[in-house]
């Protein structure tokens, strides 16, 4: 199984906080990631997206379709969206578009990075994780790129 964690792109201040809109630097950073995920994301795969404008036009970049949960949005813990990814059993690939902390908080589990803090996923960055059943469930770290190295 492949979990691709993707933070929203750089979004306007405001409120409400749900109703959030990218900023024209955001439009790009989107597109960036978008276009470098294209070229990889396996033919098996679902994308679930936070219900937030924001990270529905982030996700909108990759112009493929997606299901948008309250299950990886910004009231989302960690268990949330592991449970919603099928983390670590599901087949194929899963990609979530969704918030920091939560994200960080997510790759810092996978990861087994213990203690309080989180790990800061950078605004239009993805995290990719692999599982690999065959050998015993370990977990391998893919790909962590942000938008300005693409």
């Amino acid at each position: 199984m492949d979990l691709i964690l993707w933070r929203h792109a750089e979004a306007e201040e405001g409120t409400p906080d749900s109703a959030r809109e990218l900023t024209k630097r955001g439009h790009k950073q989107a597109r960036q990631i978008a276009a470098w995920l294209k070229e990889r994301l396996p033919a098996n795969r679902a994308i679930l997206v936070g219900p937030s404008k924001r990270t529905r036009q982030t996700a909108d970049a990759l112009d493929l379709p997606y299901e948008s949960t309250k299950n990886v949005g910004t009231g989302a813990t960690p268990d949330d969206v592991l449970s919603a990814a099928g983390w670590p059993t599901r087949d194929g690939a899963i990609l979530v578009v969704g918030h920091q902390p939560t994200l960080g908080d997510v790759a810092a589990r996978i990861l087994c990075v213990h203690g309080d803090a989180g790990l800061a996923i950078k605004k239009g960055a993805l995290w990719w994780f692999s599982c690999r059943p065959r050998h015993g469930g370990d977990v391998v770290l893919r790909a962590v790129i942000g938008p300005d190295l693409v």
